[in-house]
C-alpha cells in the first residue's frame, strides 16, 4: 500500500468519493498532500464532503484531472475529520505541495472563514476497491459463518 500511498500523493488532483446515506456515489476532485501513512485532504467545513464523513468515514479515491476525471486503480479508505490542532499544523502540507496558489487559496479561505471554517481531512488506504468487489461476488459458503 505505501506505494500507492506515494503514488497518490504525488497525484495533482485525487478524485475523493463519499457516500450519501442511500449508498450514492459524490465525487469530488481535491488537493491532497501526504502525510506518513495518510493523506490529507484541504476543505471548507461547510461542503457536503464534511457532512457525508462525519456519519461514515468510507471513501474511494482515484488520481483524476481537474475536472474529476479518473485516471488510475480505485481505492477504498477511511476518512476522518482532523482535530483544529492537526488541521493548523497540517495545512502548511498543501500550501508546500501546491505553491503559491495554493498558499493563496488557504490564506483568502481563512480570511473569509475563520480558522475554524476549514478542515483538513485525513485519508488512510484500506485496499483496492476492485478487490472489495470480488470479495461481494465470492461464492456464498465459502466465508465463516457467525
Amino acid at each position: 500500500m505505501n506505494a500507492e500511498l506515494d503514488r497518490l500523493g504525488a497525484e495533482k488532483y485525487i478524485l475523493l468519493t463519499t457516500f450519501r446515506k442511500d449508498g450514492r456515489a459524490v465525487p469530488t476532485p481535491v488537493w491532497a498532500a501526504q502525510d506518513g501513512e495518510r493523506l490529507v485532504v484541504w476543505t471548507a467545513m461547510d461542503t457536503g464532503k464534511v457532512k457525508r464523513i462525519r456519519r461514515d468515514g468510507t471513501v474511494e479515491i482515484v488520481p483524476c484531472d481537474r475536472r474529476g476525471k479518473p485516471s488510475g486503480e480505485s481505492l477504498l479508505g477511511r476518512a476522518e475529520l482532523l482535530d483544529s490542532a492537526e488541521t493548523a499544523r497540517l495545512t502548511g502540507l498543501i500550501g508546500r505541495k501546491y505553491g503559491m496558489l495554493g498558499k493563496l487559496l488557504i490564506f483568502f479561505s481563512r480570511l473569509r472563514r475563520g480558522d475554524s471554517g476549514t478542515a483538513l481531512i485525513g485519508v488512510t488506504l484500506e485496499q483496492p476497491a476492485a478487490d472489495v468487489a470480488e470479495a461481494s461476488e465470492a461464492e456464498p459458503g465459502t466465508g465463516s459463518a457467525d
